[in-house]
């Protein structure tokens, strides 16, 4: 009996013992399936991360590939500097189509899946725009020897001739016909817009939607990190696409199908079109593949960090006055009607109605205007200004702008990680970083080189500057010479000046072939050169100054400083972007704000750009149905006062705008530091999972 009394008595004990070790093993298997879901999802995030920065990088690349391809196809298309910016423009074109019902209802979607459909689409619209170059016949440009490249021999031709029937110098009736039925072939460039439209469409979902799934599922605080990075590599892709870019601008756009001693022209030369075509077909490949790795990842992923949601979280009304940013949904039917097309315009609204929005969004139309116009045309400006051709302009770009602005943006999104930076934190590093490059920028207009000498055009015959333009051809040097006065083949003479063409230049014969070709006996050098007694021109303009040489140094120094401080607040300016709403409504935020660059940016500011550049040309092409075709050479002056002062007339009012926009920030954040009141959705807190409302956590975030 004593036995079993103590057999029962040690029962609990064992009991509990048995129900600690139960507990204990449950714990423990909890950890351990804790610790595989919290690797799952790391993998996962990881993976997305990885596919991501790939697709980042491919449209960056496809991108850059137009960029650094827009003068070559203004010239083998024959069209103006505006006509490229509004063929450049139409990618913006199909984003705006679908960015905003992407943004909304694709955050609500299959997230990976729909940037893996895009990837496709922006692969199949580049090499849509490539398809041009396989339809049309080969490039001929305008030259006195009137030679057709595909003919192996050697081609003679006397300059200056009194015979009027020479079709060398004027186009006859039966040349302007036949040549008005080649160029139906200009038409083609249609194709060029509706490939950039179609990429424009694919690209769509890639940003808005790859954000926003970082934003959901990172660890709380590390989603400015992860942006840095993913901004940081994506510079890989514009570093890569304009070197790809300058490659192929240095092959000969017919390369393989014609003889390429016949060719006259240098890639220096204005005439110059390069293979352009073969750059979209590899960025087109390359952004098929980085499409495939979307198809596995998952919609979603076990959170990695805490996030409340009970439904009462998100009651807080979104109202005329503008205190709060949250949507007022209380059951599962408001939930679903959020979905619907009502949800999506009550969405809008609350983000329309949100000034602190709107300032930050006329203030980034502004900078990305400016952006735009200065990346388009940057290769251009090169070359009337420094003389590069554009293969060396486009290395330029690819081999020091970019790399500084990639490793400054990663800097940039490290130094608001490390010093835990809340929203008015990323405002003050934005602020300082622009700043910092404005005042940079004073000096780069005084940088400039002397506006070279051609004669008939810049300056007279005997190569003095009048001080204003001559726009006149002809001189007694010529007078008896049988020209076409709008052709343009230039010559540089032996005297330095550069001649419009050798007939203008009075040149009576010509010895070699192809780019060897020199032309003797030029009366209008000879007048020059009385003493010397040479009277000799060579193919192409004449070579700048050493001076040029120096000045374009002290840009690439200066110009590298800047990139610099602009990457340093690029990620601040990218977060910024869906602080000043609540998080349900991020990838909405993010929509309009793309929608908004895209349309008044991205479409019209190469428009405008490329219309004040088109004011500033000296000499049009003129094609041979006697219509005009694309600029031949620029006044450099003008050009230059034309693009500095249209980028100074927007970065003056943005700069304005962010200061307005800044000061109401800091009003905010002492407010939030007194007490609770209503400030327009706004937080100092830097947190990526709570609305942007007054939080008592914006005095513990450390703030510069």
């Amino acid at each position: 009996m004593d036995s079993k009394k103590e057999n029962v008595a040690e029962l609990p004990d064992i009991l509990d013992s048995r129900k600690d070790s139960s507990q204990y093993s449950a714990k423990q298997t909890d950890m351990r399936s804790s610790g595989k879901n919290k690797t799952k999802c790391s993998n996962g995030l990881k993976m997305f991360m990885v596919s991501l920065c790939f697709s980042f990088i491919c449209k960056a690349l496809s991108g850059i590939v137009m960029k650094s391809s827009i003068t070559q196809i203004e010239r083998r298309f024959g069209i103006s500097t505006s006509e490229a910016g509004f063929i450049d423009g139409s990618f913006e074109i199909g984003n705006l189509l679908v960015i905003i019902p992407v943004s909304h209802f694709g955050a609500k979607s299959h997230i990976p899946r729909l940037i893996g459909i895009g990837s496709f689409v922006m692969g199949i619209g580049s090499l849509l725009t490539a398809l041009p170059h396989f339809l049309m016949g080969y490039y001929r440009y305008d030259s006195v020897l009137n030679a057709n490249p595909l003919d192996n021999s050697t081609v003679t031709y006397t300059s200056c001739s009194t015979d009027l029937n020479l079709t060398g110098n004027n186009r006859s009736s039966i040349q302007l016909e036949t040549g008005c039925k080649n160029e139906s072939d200009s038409r083609m460039w249609i194709y060029v817009l509706m490939g950039n439209m179609l990429r424009g469409i694919g690209e769509a979902p890639i940003a808005p939607l790859g954000i926003t799934y970082i934003d959901n599922f990172a660890k709380e605080g590390h989603s400015t990190f992860y942006l840095g990075i993913l901004h940081s590599l994506t510079m890989i892709g514009p570093m890569l696409g304009y070197m790809l870019g300058s490659l192929c601008a240095k092959l000969y756009v017919d390369i393989g199908f014609v003889d390429l001693s016949t060719i006259t022209i240098k890639p220096s030369d204005s005439r110059w079109v390069g293979a352009w075509w073969l750059g979209f077909l590899i960025a087109g490949m390359l952004n098929i593949v980085a499409g495939i790795p979307f198809f596995f990842i998952p919609k979603h992923m076990k959170k990695a960090r805490r996030q409340s949601t009970d439904p009462a979280a998100l009651d807080a009304p979104c109202n005329n006055d503008n205190r709060g940013q949250k949507l007022n949904f209380k059951n599962a039917e408001q939930t679903k009607t959020h979905n619907s097309l009502e949800g999506f315009f009550y969405s809008l609204k609350c983000i329309l109605s949100n000034k602190m929005y709107l300032f930050y969004l006329v203030s980034s139309l502004l900078t990305f205007s400016t952006f735009i116009g200065n990346i388009t045309y940057l290769p251009k400006f090169l070359e009337q200004e420094y003389d590069l051709s554009m293969y060396k302009s486009n290395l330029f770009l690819g081999t020091t702008a970019i790399p500084i602005v990639a490793i400054s943006v990663f800097l940039g999104g490290y130094i608001s990680k490390k010093l835990k930076l809340g929203i008015l934190g990323n405002a003050k590093l934005l602020l300082i970083s622009r700043v910092i490059a404005m005042v940079l920028q004073i000096p780069l207009y005084f940088l400039y080189c002397r506006s070279q000498p051609i004669a008939g055009l810049t300056v007279n015959y005997n190569g003095n500057d009048t001080g204003t333009l001559q726009d006149i051809p002809f001189s007694f040097c010529n007078s008896h010479c049988n020209c076409d006065a709008n052709l343009w083949d230039p010559v540089c003479g032996d005297d330095g000046l550069t001649y419009m063409s050798p007939c203008l230049a009075g040149c009576k014969s010509s010895v070699g072939r192809g780019k060897d070709l020199v032309f003797h006996n030029c009366s209008c050098v000879e007048v020059n050169n009385i003493q010397s007694g040479k009277a000799s021109a060579h193919l192409g303009k004449c070579s700048r100054t050493d001076d040029c040489s120096r000045n374009f140094i002290y840009f690439t120094i200066l110009s590298s400083f800047i990139s610099f401080a602009i990457g340093i607040g690029s990620t601040s300016s990218i977060l910024l972007v869906f602080k000043f709403v609540n998080p349900e409504l991020k990838s909405l935020a993010i929509g309009v704000h793309s929608l908004v660059m895209r349309t008044l940016g991205g479409i019209l500011a190469p428009i405008y750009y490329g219309l004040v550049i088109d004011v500033t040309c000296l000499k049009w092409d003129t094609n041979n149905c006697g219509d005009q075709g694309a600029c031949r050479i620029y006044d450099s002056h003008t050009f230059r006062n034309a693009y500095y002062g249209l980028s100074v007339g927007l970065k003056i009012p943005d700069f304005i705008f962010f200061i307005i926009l800044f000061i109401a920030m800091k009003k905010n954040y002492q407010e939030s530091k007194t007490g609770p009141s209503n400030n327009e959705g706004i937080d100092m807190d830097g947190s990526n999972n709570k609305p942007l409302v007054s939080s008592a956590h914006a005095d513990s975030e450390s703030h510069i």
